[in-house]
Formats: structure tokens, sequence, C-alpha cells
């Protein structure tokens, strides 16, 4: 069982390289993966994210074993692992659906791993109680899976997947079969767990709020390719397309053609500010600003956007009330007021938007469609 990554003799988490990985599925004129490009830092928390079909998790599997690689490369410290079968890889594995054998204890199932390396009884029964200690079930080992509730098991799974110290682990949406509450407490587990561990974590999943809150970089996938890598905070703040800025939480987005440095929407000229300008260049773009950058009433700041628009709902969620507005001669956009700066607003009411010129990013407009309207409330 790895000690914590301070501790002598600890294993260091393994580099993760996929060179032109590309996956093309019998019969199929697309590939699900088309020749991606990623470094994966030894003892990092990367996340693949992206929509159902984007690649994410035949990536993942590819870099197990369990898909066949069509090309490219996975290099694993410099070895090339493309061909490997899976047990001889040495990366540990936790999948949505937990996996356990229901035949098996808690420490029966932990301890299959180890028996298959032909790992001696005394140590095994160490490292296993190790195990469950560092998922916090040391008084649960000789219960059943169908004994355990659903965080559990899963924290079983995560015991099973790294008492052989593996090099990296790979989780495949681990808390997509977990309720709000419980995803959240296994979040906090998942990063302690990387923490005390040191290795590499690849961690899939198509919950943004999931993605920004564990992970050191996040690879943003989108039709078989990554569009954009890097800090959550960079994808936040400084998407780089308009796929990653809608994609990655709430964004007010105003589509049109860049001249002379503003936005001209057809019903409205922005002015956009630096972020994002030499990317987008001339001609289509979109000007992309998060909920929490507009405020209700005219911005003070001279260079600042100001628009007329209609409330047309509003939303109290605890926190912030999140006001959604139609703006005049244009689309629905939507404001989130934690301090309730604009006063009191119901439906129907006529205010000002307003944001600061540098709380913009300008994006390419890959996505030249209408923006989707916010829901109404009923649909929440």
């Amino acid at each position: 069982m790895p000690e914590t990554p301070n501790a002598p003799g600890a294993p260091a988490g393994a580099s993760i390289e996929a060179e032109a990985l590309t996956k093309v599925y019998k019969g199929s004129a697309l590939p699900a993966v088309d020749a991606v490009d990623l470094t994966i830092h030894a003892g990092e928390f990367m996340t693949l994210l992206g929509p159902s079909g984007s690649g994410k998790t035949t990536t993942l599997n590819m870099i197990a074993g369990f898909e066949e690689v069509t090309s490219g490369r996975i290099l694993l410290d410099g070895d090339d692992i493309a061909r490997l079968p899976p047990y001889r890889r040495n990366l540990g594995m936790v999948f949505q659906n937990y996996a356990l054998f229901p035949h098996m204890t808690a420490a029966e199932n932990i301890a299959f791993p180890l028996r298959q390396r032909k790992v001696g009884r005394p140590e095994i029964d160490r490292r296993v109680r190790e195990a469950l200690e560092l998922v916090h079930l040391g008084e649960h080992a000789d219960r059943m899976p169908t004994q355990l509730s659903g965080g559990q098991q899963q924290r079983v799974a995560l015991a099973r997947a790294v008492v052989f110290a593996p090099r990296a682990l790979l989780l495949d949406e681990p808390l997509g079969a977990l309720d709000k509450k419980l995803r959240e407490s296994l979040q906090l587990e998942i990063a302690r767990l990387h923490t005390e561990l040191g290795i590499t974590f690849v961690f899939v999943t198509h919950d943004q709020e999931e993605a920004l809150a564990l992970s050191d970089r996040i690879a943003v996938f989108r039709d078989g390719r990554i569009e954009q890598v890097g800090t959550p905070a960079e994808l936040y703040e400084r998407p780089v397309s308009r796929f990653v800025a809608t994609f990655l939480g709430d964004s007010n987005v105003f589509a049109g053609t860049v001249r002379d440095g503003r936005l001209d929407t057809g019903w409205c000229s922005l002015t956009t500010g630096t972020a994002g300008a030499s990317a987008a260049g001339t001609g289509p773009a979109a000007l992309v600003v998060r909920p929490e950058n507009l405020r209700l009433g005219v911005a003070a700041d001279p260079g600042a956007n100001t628009l007329s628009a209609t409330v047309t709902d509003v939303v109290y969620q605890g926190a912030f009330r999140r006001v959604l507005v139609r703006f005049d001669g244009g689309g629905a956009g939507q404001v989130r007021d934690t301090a309730g700066t604009g006063g009191a607003v119901a439906a129907g009411d006529r205010v000002e938007v307003g944001w600061a010129a540098e709380a913009g990013v300008l994006v390419p407009d890959d996505e030249p469609a209408a923006t989707p309207e916010p829901e109404p409330a009923a649909a929440r």
C-alpha cells in the first residue's frame, strides 16, 4: 500500500503522454478520437471533460488498455504502452458502476488485485487493512457489497484500485451514480486521496462543477478533439472558443462582427476590452461575459457596456439570485446577483445591465447558431 507522497519509498506518479492518439470504430466514417495530443504530468490531477460522445471516455479506455488504439502512441514515463494488455500497464481503474464482486466482502474485493499478483498472505492482510483505513472503512471489512451504501461501495472500489500501488489512477465518471450531496462528499475524498497518495489521477466527467473543484488541469473534449487544456481558472476566465465558454459554466454570449475594436451585434455595439482580442481578430466573433460579472444598474466605469433590458424571471438560489433578462432588440441573458445591488426586481421590470469592458472575453464565433435561451423557472 503506498505511503503518503513525502514518506520514504513513496511511489512517484507517472507521466502519461498521448501522441496523435486516434480511435476509429469499425463501420464509422468519423474517428471517435481524432489525433489527440495530451501531456499529463507526473502526480497531476487531470480531468477529461466534455459532453457525451466527445471522445473523453474512449481516450481513457485506450490509456487503460480496454480499447484498441487505431493509431498513435501512449507513453507511460516515456515507454510506449499502446500495445500492452491492461494487466501489464499497472494502472488502477475506478468505474461508475463500482464493478465489485458481489460474492466477496469488502476486504476480499480489495485483496483481489494483490492475489492476482501472487502477493503473500501477510502482506495482503497488511495492505488491505491500510487501504480500508485510507478510505475510512476500517469497520466494514467483512460486509458484502449489498450491505454497503453507494458511497461506501465506491470507496471500496477506490481502495481496490490503489491497493497495489499503481503509478496512475484512472477514474471513469466515478461519482455519476450518486446523489448530489454524496457526490460532493466523495469529491472531497477523491481530492484527499490524490494529495495523500501523490500519484497521477486521470478523471473523466461531464460535470463542469466537479471538474472545476477537483482538477489541476482540464482537457475539454469536443467531437473527438481537445478544444482547450488549462487550469480551471484559465478555462473559466479565458476560454479560447465559444464552445468552451458555454460548456464550462454559465455565460452571456453576444455574437457579431468585430470592427475597429468593437463588436457590432446588429442591435448594439459593445466595447470588447483586450481579453481574447488577438485570438478573435476581426470578423465573426462572440463576446462572452460571465453572469457574476454583470450588474443591475448602470456600471460606473467609463469604458463599461450598458444595455437596457426587461426582467423575464427572478430565481432565488440561496447565496444569490439569478435574474433572467431579455435585452432590448437582442437576445436573452442572465445576471448572478449576490449583493442585491439592483434592489428588488420582478418579472416585467425594466432594468439597466452593465459590465466593465475587461470583464468580457472575445472569442472566435465557432457556433454561429443562436444561443439557447435560459430555461423558465418552472423547468428547473
